[in-house]
């Protein structure tokens, strides 16, 4: 239809839609539907928000760390301590100063020179200011026979009779003593339990069973881990702070020859004759030697050599690369204990032999002295002297030199436990369960423990732990 054909009213309509669809200023931007023409809007003025309140920091509360020499008690200066990204130094009082956003348990760390490292998890939540222990590595007392050397003379440790009792602790029977490291002692029986026991008081912090039981043997601390070796033929590899089990290597023979750990290799002889270099890293064994006698002797370092006896009487000295012969010699019976090293000689005991042999570190024969009893004992070297026990109930007193005897100390009873010397004091334990103290320069009586029977002594810079029958003691001086 045309435009002729409308009605006034349509035509009016028609005005109307057209108004509608955006010639007014005030039309909705939205369009109707199947609307084709783009309409331009009148721009608005864009609402202005009020300014937002300023973000406050979040509050920091502060908490202070102070730390202490864990052996003496004494505050160190200057130790730097790090809570997450903050480092700060303690001051001349030993207080580390930080800021964390909430009082909560927090792991920190410490270093200070001279010391160790120190990781904890310390409790702000209890209170702001917590303690924490560094300890000196040289006051520790790691293996069997205090050093690599087996020398069973603690060079550093200062603590001198006379003693009081701090705490004691039932363990068993023990035959080989307690390794002590950073405040905790770690300690096997004949039950194959292995222990940690807090330096302080005595508390058990761990307890682990192997599960065919029976240890004879100190266990050694290596990092974060505790190796004991096992006569059910095992190396036991535990975690550190818990005991929980990590792995286990069977050699297939019991082992009683303490650890010693030198570049993460385990070095130790076995029942069925072998010498063993027992990787820690990855488990694997670096190399074996076979002596052809049974071993119960414990490994000794000379510097790279590894040093150990066997029951044909045998000392050998192997390669600790590879396990290659240096030399060998021999004592002409058997050899239960352990040789010590110190100033290029070898000390080797001789327990059918009843005697203790002196060499050379490249094998040459020395002198020897003979008690005309058993030797079980391993030597202690200290200061250029020999100390050893007898089963003739004796503790001989030697010139390393020339073997001449420079004293004897007897008390009746046979000894076959090695003796340990700290500060200036050798300690002997023998068979009638008791242990004496005398200086090491003279054989004068300093002390007397009723209580005893192998291995007296060890400890660290602020405890020393002796040894009884079945019962561990934890001695500081009075």
């Amino acid at each position: 239809m045309g435009l002729k054909g409308l009605s006034v009213a349509g035509a009016l309509l028609l005005l109307v839609l057209f108004c509608a669809c955006g010639c007014g200023d005030n039309a909705s931007d939205s369009g109707a539907v199947g609307a084709t023409a783009t309409v331009k809007a009148k721009p608005r003025a864009l609402a202005v928000a009020p300014p937002a309140a300023a973000r406050r920091p979040a509050r920091r509360v502060e908490v202070a760390v102070i730390v202490r020499d864990g052996d003496t008690g004494r505050t160190v200066r200057g130790a730097r301590v790090r809570i997450g990204w903050q480092t700060v130094r303690a001051n001349a009082q030993g207080v580390a100063t930080l800021a964390i956003r909430s009082r909560r348990d927090l792991p920190v760390y410490a270093s200070a020179p001279g010391f160790g490292k120190a990781t904890l998890r310390l409790p702000f939540g209890k209170r702001p200011y917590q303690v924490l222990p560094l300890y000196k590595p040289q006051l520790q007392w790691t293996m069997y026979g205090a050093t690599p050397q087996r020398t069973q003379a603690h060079p550093s440790i200062r603590l001198r009779p006379p003693f009081r009792v701090v705490w004691r602790r039932t363990i068993g029977y023990i035959e080989f003593p307690a390794s002590v490291d950073d405040g905790v002692a770690y300690i096997s029986n004949i039950r194959g339990m292995v222990r940690a026991i807090d330096m302080r008081n005595g508390d058990l912090l761990w307890q682990t069973n192997t599960p065919n039981g029976k240890m004879a043997a100190t266990p050694a601390v290596y990092g974060d881990l505790v190796v004991a070796h096992g006569m059910d033929g095992n190396v036991w590899v535990l975690d550190r702070a818990t005991g929980r089990v990590r792995w286990r290597f069977d050699v297939g023979s019991p082992i009683e020859s303490s650890p010693v750990i030198v570049d993460g290799i385990d070095y130790f002889g076995a029942w069925n004759g072998n010498v063993y270099a027992l990787d820690l890293r990855d488990g694997q064994t670096r190399w074996v030697f076979g002596s052809g006698y049974k071993i119960t002797s414990s490994a000794s370092l000379s510097g790279g050599d590894v040093l150990i006896g066997d029951y044909g009487g045998r000392v050998w000295s192997l390669a600790r690369a590879n396990g290659h012969v240096r030399w060998e010699s021999s004592v002409g019976a058997r050899i239960y204990g352990t040789p010590a090293v110190a100033r290029g000689r070898v000390f080797v005991p001789s327990s059918e032999g009843g005697s203790l042999t002196a060499f050379t570190t490249s094998g040459r024969r020395l002198w020897s002295v003979y008690t005309g009893a058993y030797v079980y004992s391993s030597p202690a070297v200290w200061n250029g002297r020999v100390f050893f026990g007898s089963f003739n109930g004796t503790l001989y007193c030697v010139s390393s030199a020339s073997g001449r005897v420079l004293w004897t100390a007897s008390r009746g009873r046979p000894i076959s436990g090695a003796p340990t010397v700290v500060a200036g004091v050798v300690y002997f334990s023998n068979t009638g369960r008791e242990t004496y103290g005398l200086d090491a320069r003279t054989g004068r009586q300093l002390m007397e423990f009723g209580d005893g029977d192998y291995v007296p002594m060890s400890g660290n810079g602020s405890r020393l732990l002796l040894h009884g029958f079945a019962t561990l003691y934890g001695l500081a001086p009075k």
